[in-house]
């Protein structure tokens, strides 16, 4: 008799907590430190923001309350989003049989193939939570609202700390980094959790310019002119760069590959927020195969959750090549 493989699975609240987060939380920015996570927002989190004005004052013998403290708050209300998948048992049993024997470069094996499943899903779901963190809109379906999206639209935004964007090349992307770090307040420059979140080709750019063989633009805008640092860092040349972090001026990059081409943001990690209601009973995975229902080898995947961005103080973010259409 042939072997066959059943895998109608259900994963209900709590339990289903575990496999939403590999689908969500794997997200670049989520996954890399990148954003602070409230992981219980079942319905909506009020975030509050203080505000004060100068509260240090000459001294008198009285009890004068002269300051202003201005109390507002900020709603990260994550919306329900929903998975519904029909896979073909066949096209993924070759794969899970080469894991199984060991055929493969998975560091821990899947324990069952319901397992083996999910996880291809949640990758997928992963990416697409990553774009909608930056630059979703919940007019489309299947996103919410990114940070960009919400930006851009936000008419307490100052004007100055709007930067035009470019084209960023490997010749311009330190000037251009540059004019984000400089329209940076005072106040947030030199802060810990600070980072300049870019998009992949500017951080490409970026690796490339420190080898040291870009072309630099003259005042006129003319390439080849010179080059960046003879044989850019430690002499490498564009093999300098093996991994790990970057800086420019003091601050921190953080690759957004959910960030569009030539995009930046300049923000702390403690004034955005990813929500999401990993332990809520509307969490949901189910995986019913359909082979005891109508004789195919399909089986079909439903997952439920929610997820959602907001930040906490537009005041202390700069953007670099975002359009705001409220100032």
């Amino acid at each position: 008799m042939a072997t066959t493989t059943s895998i109608t699975t259900t994963y209900a609240g709590e339990f289903a907590g575990e496999y939403i987060a590999a689908a969500l939380l794997e997200a670049n920015t989520i996954s890399q430190g990148g954003i602070t996570v409230k992981p219980n927002v079942k319905f909506k989190e009020v975030i509050k923001k203080v505000s004060v004005d100068d509260i240090v004052k000459d001294a008198t013998c009285d009890f004068d309350p002269t300051s202003t403290v201005t109390l507002t708050e900020a709603i990260l209300q994550p919306e329900e989003q929903q998975v519904n998948l029909q896979l073909c048992k066949k096209d993924f049993q070759s794969d899970w049989e080469a894991v199984q024997m060991g055929y493969s470069s998975f560091d821990s094996l899947p324990p069952s193939f319901a397992d083996f499943i999910i996880g291809h899903v949640a990758a997928k779901v992963a990416e697409r939570t990553e774009k909608s963190i930056w630059e979703g809109s919940t007019a489309t379906n299947g996103q919410f609202d990114g940070l960009t999206t919400k930006i851009s639209t936000d008419a307490g935004l100052p004007s100055a700390q709007e930067v035009a964007g470019a084209t960023i090349t490997s010749s311009n992307v330190i000037a251009e980094l540059g004019k984000l770090v400089d329209a940076i307040p005072a106040s947030l420059y030199g802060s810990d959790d600070l980072f300049l979140y870019v998009s992949q080709n500017i951080a490409r750019a970026y690796v490339r310019a420190l080898g040291g063989f870009a072309a630099v633009q003259n005042a006129a805008g003319s390439d080849n002119v010179g080059s960046i640092g003879a044989n850019g860092v430690g002499s490498n040349g564009t093999m300098w760069y093996q991994g790990g972090g970057l800086s420019i001026d003091g601050v921190k990059i953080f690759v957004a590959n959910g960030l569009g081409d030539n995009k930046a943001v300049a923000a702390e990690k403690s004034n955005l927020f990813f929500g999401t209601g990993l332990l809520s009973d509307h969490n949901e995975v189910k995986l019913l195969d359909m082979a005891d229902l109508d004789g195919s080898q399909n089986a079909r995947l439903v997952m439920r959750f929610s997820a959602g961005v907001q930040y906490a103080q537009i005041s202390d973010i700069t953007t670099y090549g975002i359009s705001n259409t409220a100032n």
